[in-house]
C-alpha cells in the first residue's frame, strides 16, 4: 500500500526587498521633498532675501518683479527633480537630479518665466493704481480675470518647459492649447493657486516659499494628463 502524501513541510514565502515597501517609499518621498526645498531656496536665496527687503508698497512692484527672476530656474529645476525622483530608498539622488534640472532648464525657464513676470507685473501696478487711470470698473475685473488666466497658463508652461525640449514659442503655444483643452488638469492647477494664495494671505508670504516642493509635487500630480499627451503627440 503507497504511503499517504504528507504536505509540505514548509511554504515559500515572498519577502519585499529592503526599500521597496510603503514605509520605505514614504520615506523615500520625505527626503526627497526635503532636499529639493533646500536646494530651490538656496537658489532663489539673493533674490528672496532682497524681495523681503523691498517692503509691499505697490510703487515697488518693477523692483520685486526683477528679485523674483532666479525664482523661475530653481522652480523648474524642482519640477525635473521631482518628476524624475527615485522611489527605492536605497538609491536616492534628488539633489544630483536637481543640478541636472538647472542645468538644462535654466535658460529656457527664464525664457519663459521673465516676459510672464513682467506681464503679471504690469497687470498687478495697473491695479494698484487704478484710481489713478479713469478706466471703468469693469476693466479691473477684466485685468484680474486675464492675470488669472496667465498664471493658469504659466503653470502648464513651467511643467513643459522643466521636463521637455521646445522652442519657446511652440511651449508657449503647447500651454495655451492644455489650457483650454484640459480642463481637469487646469482647474487642479487653479486650485493650487488658490491654495497658495489663501496661504499667503492669511498666514505669512513665506509659507508658500516653504512648502514649495509639495506644491510642485501636487502640480504634477494635476498635470499627468498634460504630461502624458505631450510625451504621446508631441515628442519622438
Amino acid at each position: 500500500m503507497s504511503a499517504p502524501a504528507h504536505p509540505a513541510s514548509a511554504t515559500a514565502t515572498s519577502t519585499t526587498p529592503f526599500g521597496a515597501g510603503p514605509l520605505s517609499r514614504a520615506a523615500a518621498l520625505v527626503h526627497t521633498l526635503l532636499t529639493v526645498e533646500a536646494l530651490l531656496l538656496l537658489a532663489a536665496s539673493p533674490g528672496l532675501a532682497a524681495l523681503f527687503l523691498v517692503g509691499p508698497d505697490p510703487s515697488h512692484l518693477p523692483l520685486a518683479a526683477l528679485c523674483l527672476l532666479p525664482l523661475g530656474p530653481a522652480l523648474s529645476a524642482a519640477v525635473y527633480a521631482l518628476h524624475h525622483r527615485d522611489r527605492d530608498l536605497t538609491d536616492l539622488h534628488p539633489a544630483r537630479a536637481y543640478r541636472r534640472g538647472w542645468r538644462l532648464n535654466a535658460g529656457p525657464a527664464l525664457r519663459i518665466w521673465a516676459p510672464l513676470l513682467a506681464w503679471l507685473t504690469v497687470i498687478a501696478f495697473t491695479l494698484t493704481h487704478f484710481a489713478a487711470t479713469g478706466l471703468p470698473a469693469w476693466w479691473a475685473l477684466l485685468l484680474a480675470g486675464v492675470g488669472a488666466g496667465s498664471l493658469l497658463w504659466g503653470a502648464h508652461a513651467l511643467v513643459l518647459v522643466s521636463l521637455f525640449t521646445f522652442r519657446t514659442r511652440d511651449t508657449a503655444r503647447l500651454a495655451v492649447h492644455f489650457l483650454f483643452r484640459h480642463g481637469r488638469a487646469t482647474l487642479a492647477v487653479a486650485s493650487l493657486l488658490i491654495l497658495t494664495a489663501a496661504l499667503t494671505a492669511l498666514l505669512t508670504e513665506a509659507l508658500p516659499a516653504l512648502l514649495a516642493a509639495p506644491l510642485l509635487l501636487s502640480l504634477l500630480h494635476g498635470d499627468r494628463t498634460v504630461i502624458a499627451e505631450t510625451e504621446r503627440d508631441f515628442t519622438a
